[in-house]
């Protein structure tokens, strides 16, 4: 059953009247516009500019896209670049194809299902090697929900239908023998409505990412059923390597603003070989505050420590990747299940190879 925004728009615009519903009018404001904050830098006047909508800006998985800015890249690299937020993946996908956007920071995935549409996009530059997405459940669950086979007849938390974790959230369900659509996933954003959905016991389990998972296991919300932010985890629950953070564009796009595309990807390859030269303390120092305000910086950083293999050293992507996906959306996608998926026109590393470095 799947039940669009359901949770998260409720919290929007309820009254703010209890605490859990502060915290999700707070998180109601992360989805306001990000223009050109961090660094001031920007490229020159004659520089073209590209509009970039991510699937949850201050999400750790999504760190590239801000640090590149905090580093100056963009303007290094000649290109103007505004970011946009937008907490669910699906619905930045949606503004891509619409064109209220020119790309999407989002996950690979997104690719494989637009092809089963009928629709071309592709991802240009591979930014995370592992999904880094973990499924934490309510600490009263415990010693009850062991795995996903106990998930039939639970409300599961994703970010939003159609998002990648609506995907992977209907992928485990499916290879633990329970039918997706009997369980019941509901779009409960991250950070701050993702915690209230748990502690309001809206959600039994949810799939979400650093910060959250700290602020869920340091405050006794939730516990780690499942933990893909690491290879061997990522293997054991998903069958293989999953790339997951990209910037994809529609190849329309793409064809037609090459040397645009190859400034972006400059820029990216650049932040991705800064990240591994770096340690997470260092790389915090480059984030916005409202980035860890809620765990605390300290946090933030040790975080960024522990699961820092999940970011893609080279932006090439994964050999095994791609096929790791189909296989995942093939088990339960209508839109990719039975399809005959040319997986060469999900992605290119023309541009990653072409790389130029940036000082």
């Amino acid at each position: 059953m799947r039940q669009k925004r359901s949770f998260s728009k409720h919290l929007c615009t309820a009254t703010a009247v209890t605490a859990a519903a502060v915290l999700a009018l707070s998180g109601c404001a992360n989805k306001a516009t990000t223009g050109s904050s961090g660094s001031t830098a920007k490229a020159s006047a004659g520089s073209p500019s590209v509009t970039i909508m991510v699937g949850g800006l201050s999400k750790q998985i999504y760190l590239p896209y801000m640090l590149a800015q905090s580093l100056g890249y963009y303007a290094k690299a000649g290109v103007n670049v505004k970011l946009e937020n937008e907490p669910a993946g699906g619905d930045a996908t949606q503004n891509m194809l619409a064109g209220q956007v020119d790309g999407v920071g989002g996950f690979y995935d997104h690719n494989i299902a637009l092809q089963g549409q009928g629709k071309s996009s592709e991802s240009v530059v591979s930014m995370l090697q592992i999904p880094g997405e973990v499924e934490v459940c309510r600490t009263d669950l415990k010693g009850k929900i062991n795995s996903p086979a106990d998930w039939k007849g639970l409300s599961l938390g994703i970010t939003d239908t159609g998002s990648s974790t609506d995907f992977l959230t209907q992928y485990l369900a499916t290879k633990n023998n329970v039918d997706p659509a009997s369980t019941h996933r509901r779009g409960v954003g991250a950070g701050t409505t993702f915690i209230a959905a748990l502690k309001q016991k809206a959600i039994s389990c949810g799939m979400t990412t650093e910060p959250t998972v700290s602020q869920v296991l340091s405050g006794g919300t939730g516990f780690i059923l499942l933990d893909m932010r690491t290879a061997e985890g990522s293997r054991k629950a998903l069958g293989g390597t999953y790339p997951a953070t990209s910037l994809y564009l529609t190849t329309k796009y793409v064809d037609s603003h090459k040397v645009v595309v190859q400034k972006l990807v400059n820029a990216y390859v650049a932040t991705l070989k800064w990240i591994q030269g770096h340690t997470g303390a260092q790389i915090a120092d480059q984030m916005p505050p409202d980035y860890y305000s809620g765990v605390g910086k300290d946090a933030y950083a040790k975080a960024l420590d522990s699961e820092k293999g999940i970011f893609n050293p080279t932006g090439t992507m994964p050999a095994d990747g791609p096929a790791t996906c189909l296989s995942v959306l093939s088990a339960f996608n209508p839109n990719v299940k039975g399809k005959s998926i040319d997986l060469s026109k999900t992605y290119t590393d023309e541009f990653v190879k072409a790389a130029q470095p940036i000082s």
